[in-house]
């Protein structure tokens, strides 16, 4: 599984994008071949305003065909990445289920 990072008014630290990766890896290891490309995009919706809300966006490609996408929202961006994974395991889990490929 590939897996990108992108950040949109956010600073993308070595210990961010270790914690994204070790996330969604965590989240997405048991679907193994299925999973062909996870794309996170990590952005403060205020910019350079300021404000609370930080948003996790993650879309994955599934193979041979299909995208899955969820978002999480938060004032913390750890927490937004956390809620993004569970959600994304759940989806991915529920979209197999419905191809009858899990």
């Amino acid at each position: 599984m590939k897996l990108g990072i992108q950040g949109r008014h956010i600073e993308l630290t070595e210990a961010l994008l270790a914690h994204v990766e070790r996330r969604l890896r965590f989240a997405l290891s048991r679907f193994g071949q299925k999973i062909r490309l996870a794309a996170a995009q990590l952005a403060d919706l205020n910019g350079p305003r300021g404000g609370v809300e930080k948003q996790c966006k993650v879309t994955v490609t599934l193979s041979p065909s299909g995208k899955v996408m969820v978002e999480a929202t938060d004032a913390d961006l750890h927490t937004a990445i956390d809620r993004a994974a569970d959600r994304l395991e759940r989806s991915v889990t529920r979209e197999l289920k419905r191809r009858r490929e899990f």
